[in-house]
């Protein structure tokens, strides 16, 4: 899986719960994936296409070609 080029956010692991949420409840592990969007960027004057995560992109801290 790839990660963001600015951030470098990757996957995250933690639990998927079951529907009661109680301590009793049966816990299993998942993963959180990255809302990773392929863009065309503008990096050192030339257009290049990156991985970058939303928050990035909505933050404005890459410049689209």
């Amino acid at each position: 899986m790839a990660n963001c080029a600015i951030c470098n956010k990757t996957k995250n692991w933690g639990n998927k719960l079951s529907i009661a949420r109680s301590h009793v409840s049966r816990r299993s592990s998942r993963t959180f994936s990255p809302n990773l969007r392929t863009v065309k960027a503008e990096i050192d004057g030339e257009v290049k296409r990156i991985h970058v995560c939303a928050k990035c992109l909505r933050s404005g801290k890459v410049k689209r070609a």
